[in-house]
């Protein structure tokens, strides 16, 4: 029984990811992630990150990738990008 719940909880947290992180918030392009002031560095990766996955690839077009709350798919190069840019602006 626990271990059915701790696997559904897991589910659903992979089924949201980021958007936990970005409630409320008019993310719609990678580049508004490193931009957002309310968002630490390690949230901005960790949300960079999970949008770069697999896990959230668009289905027969594996370049394209969207998460739950955005309005349109993104390619995984503007990801990665974006990731660049963070490391960039903080020196990592």
């Amino acid at each position: 029984m626990m271990h059915n719940i701790l696997q559904q909880a897991a589910g659903n947290a992979m089924a949201l990811g980021p958007a936990v992180l970005v409630q409320g918030m008019q993310l719609k392009r990678p580049i508004d992630v490193v931009r957002e002031p309310s968002l630490s560095v390690d949230d901005k990766r960790t949300i960079l990150a999970a949008w770069a996955s697999d896990y959230y690839a668009v289905e027969s077009k594996p370049a394209l990738r969207q998460v739950p709350g955005t309005l349109e798919p993104v390619s995984v190069d503007e990801v990665q990008s974006a990731l660049k840019e963070l490391d960039r602006r903080y020196g990592i």
